[in-house]
């Protein structure tokens, strides 16, 4: 498959170097499709984009509305906060299912019917009306939304010619998969006044339903059929899909329970590391795997995982990171409308940057630029304080966006094309990489930064607390100054004292948790940074190795 697809692009990009059967050369590979029109290009990318919002509005409404919904549902944060974990836990895995799925029983057949049970998905959504039920159907929706996003990616690449599929298409596919996150915090307050839950689920059906004509009706070109699925791929995927759903709700809830004070934590844990390792052992005996871990290991994927990681977790400083943060100083999302609007931009922005790049022989650049950027947009939001409010971080996470977008597609294209020249069956491979990495990842990620934000908000609360004390003028000044409001209703000194020091109470809390915040942002900088002077160390050690082996270019050649 590489070996045709590489043939093609050539004969794409310059015919001259195509042999013929004149010339005693192996037979020509097929000829690549001719180059769509403009306009139908044009509705392809748009109808691909309209798959990506549509399947992450499902994913990032519940996300971005987590503590309005509390209400809706009667529940508290940790029991609103099962919603994503009954999502995740499908979503993690399905795509390396459905990649053999559609490979064996053909592109049409399953785009049909994946719209067809997303759409059916989407209805359920319209009749919860309790938190159980709520997280059954989050569930089904997480299983529905699997294909969706990967019908986006087929739509987008279906528009850009074979040569460009991998830079100009790849991009804007990536794109995609970041417009829905901004978007869903710029729709849902509106729709919340509406009709709450069932508001921001009708739009989906809506959404949901446009998809599906637009599937029926515009066909993307199929892949040959081959029978890939043998009777081992069900138990290994099945042992896999509990190990990596286990380890998404561990990684989900372990933050808001506490990792080590609820015992059904460890064991999803223990669960996890189980299933994966019998999904590592049987797969290691087998003649044709359907995953190879040997190669999933090697050297180059190690790199190009950890890379990812990196990724994922300087990209969280604005997906979970700077949310929370907006959340604990009392902002809602209608406060915020300005502020992703400019998010949305700033990824559009970065992604037509990395497009050019990626078309020059400056790829690398992207890279460097993107962890700049993220890098000085955390190190702006780790100066903010209780005042700061989201007019004060547009620049910061504008910075942050852009340079999100720009990270992605040059690993994405170069790990896709490693995968391609080891044969079509280990995309299945990379598919497991790229999802370990960006979901499992992402899951990763916020835990941990969620829970070193509850460890340094215990640290400077403790700091804190040992200077409140009332022998203090300007504490017993503090505690006169916040129980004044309440002096005409509330008669008994000793009680409007008390009041007085639960308010204070409050606000040092507030304070901690802005501080520990800024510990965290200055935490992701400092990752960015270190990732940059990695990176820059690694391009310079490249660029000296090639000086030195262009004198003995050179003397061979003479």
């Amino acid at each position: 498959m590489s070996a045709v697809s590489e043939t093609a692009a050539t004969a794409v990009s310059d015919p001259a170097k195509v042999t013929t059967p004149a010339q005693d050369a192996p037979p020509a590979a097929p000829v690549a499709p001719p180059a769509k029109p403009l306009w139908l290009a044009a509705i392809y990318v748009v109808s691909g984009l309209m798959l990506f919002i549509t399947q992450g509005l499902g994913m990032n409404i519940v996300n971005a509305n987590l503590y309005q919904l509390q209400g809706e549902f009667s529940a508290t944060v940790v029991e609103a906060a099962w919603l994503s974990a009954a999502y995740m836990a499908p979503y993690a895995t399905l795509s390396i299912a459905l990649f053999k799925i559609r490979t064996q029983y053909g592109l049409r057949p399953f785009a049909q019917w994946s719209i067809l049970i997303f759409v059916l998905a989407s209805s359920l959504n319209l009749l919860v009306d309790d938190l159980h039920s709520a997280l059954v159907v989050r569930f089904i929706s997480g299983c529905a939304a699997a294909p969706i996003s990967s019908l986006g990616f087929l739509y987008v690449l279906e528009a850009f010619p074979l040569q460009r599929k991998l830079n100009q298409g790849l991009n804007v596919a990536l794109l995609g998969t970041l417009l829905a996150a901004p978007i869903a915090r710029m729709i849902s307050p509106s729709l919340l006044q509406i009709d709450g839950w069932h508001a921001l689920y009708t739009l989906e059906v809506g959404l949901a339903l446009i998809s599906m004509v637009v599937i029926f009706a515009l066909p993307v070109t199929p892949p040959p059929r081959a029978k890939v699925i043998e009777r081992l791929d069900i138990l290994s995927y099945l042992l896999m899909a509990i190990g990596i759903g286990c380890l998404a709700v561990f990684l989900t809830l372990g933050r808001l329970y506490w990792w080590f004070e609820t015992w059904w934590l460890g064991a999803l844990l223990a669960a996890a590391i189980a299933f994966i390792a019998m999904t590592a052992l049987i797969e290691s005996h087998r003649q044709n795997p359907m995953l190879d871990f040997r190669w999933i290991f090697s050297r180059s994927n190690l790199h190009m995982a950890a890379v990812l990681l990196v990724f994922r977790a300087v990209s969280s400083e604005q997906s979970s990171t700077a949310v929370s943060f907006f959340q604990q100083i009392g902002l809602l999302n209608d406060q915020q409308f300005t502020l992703w609007a400019l998010v949305l931009v700033a990824s559009v922005g970065g992604a037509l940057l990395c497009m050019a790049l990626m078309s020059s022989r400056y790829v690398e650049t992207a890279h460097v630029i993107a962890l700049a950027l993220i890098a000085v947009g955390a190190y702006l939001d780790s100066q903010a304080s209780n005042l700061t409010r989201p007019e004060q971080m547009y620049l910061s996470q504008g910075m942050i966006a852009f340079g999100a977008a720009m990270f992605l597609p040059p690993v994405m294209a170069k790990g896709f094309a490693g995968a391609l020249q080891k044969g079509p069956a280990y995309i299945v491979n990379f598919i497991v990489i790229f999802l370990f990495t960006q979901i499992t990842g992402a899951l990763l990620t916020t835990a941990f930064l969620g829970s070193f934000v509850t460890i340094r908000e215990k640290f400077h609360s403790s700091i804190l607390v040992e200077n409140i004390l009332l022998t203090r003028p300007e504490v017993a000044q503090r505690v006169g100054q916040l129980s004044a409001a309440y002096r005409k209703v509330i008669t008994d000194p000793s009680i409007l004292n008390a009041e007085g020091l639960t308010l204070l109470a409050q606000q040092v809390t507030r304070e901690a948790y802005v501080l520990a915040y800024n510990d965290t942002f200055l935490l992701i900088s400092a990752v960015a940074t270190i990732a940059l002077g990695t990176l820059l160390l690694h391009l310079a050690w490249n660029w000296l190795r090639t000086l030195r082996a262009a004198p003995v270019d050179e003397a061979t050649q003479s």
